[in-house]
């Protein structure tokens, strides 16, 4: 028997998804990857010697997570605009918790349905990372 799928409507709610701990290695990877050889991520001694009391994460490192949490819930084809608003410093050995939000439902072209989502990322301490905004086109009833 096949699953009817739950109609997105305004309210819908993703399920939390929790990154990490996060680690020093990790922002090293994030580093190489993205080209942002900012030492601040990498460097303990250079970061304490700024006054930071470790390295840090990049802040487009939140913003992947939050992307990839987005996409998975939505699906990555049907992405049409992210943006997001960084908000807090994240350490070494953080946990960021993904959410998100239906906020609007809107009739598309061709049947389909213009989502925009609230999106969140949170650290244990309950401080904001980032938080930011998605629209995707999608069909209904997906």
């Amino acid at each position: 028997m096949t699953e009817t799928p739950t109609p997105i409507v305004v309210g819908t709610t993703a399920e939390p998804r929790t990154f990490g701990p996060l680690t020093p290695a990790m922002f090293v990877r994030y580093s190489g990857a993205s080209g942002d050889l900012n030492p601040m991520h990498y460097d303990d001694t250079l970061a304490r010697a700024a006054g930071n009391p470790s390295v840090f994460s990049q802040g487009m490192h939140q913003s992947a997570l939050l992307a990839t949490f987005a996409t998975d819930w939505l699906g990555a084809h049907n992405i049409r605009r992210f943006g997001v608003r960084f908000r807090e410093q994240v350490w070494p050995n953080d946990v960021l918790t993904c959410t998100g939000k239906v906020t609007a439902v809107e009739p598309a072209q061709e049947g389909h349905q213009l989502v925009t989502v609230d999106l969140m990322c949170t650290r244990q301490t309950g401080g904001i990372a980032i938080s930011g905004t998605a629209e995707f086109r999608i069909e209904p009833g997906l």
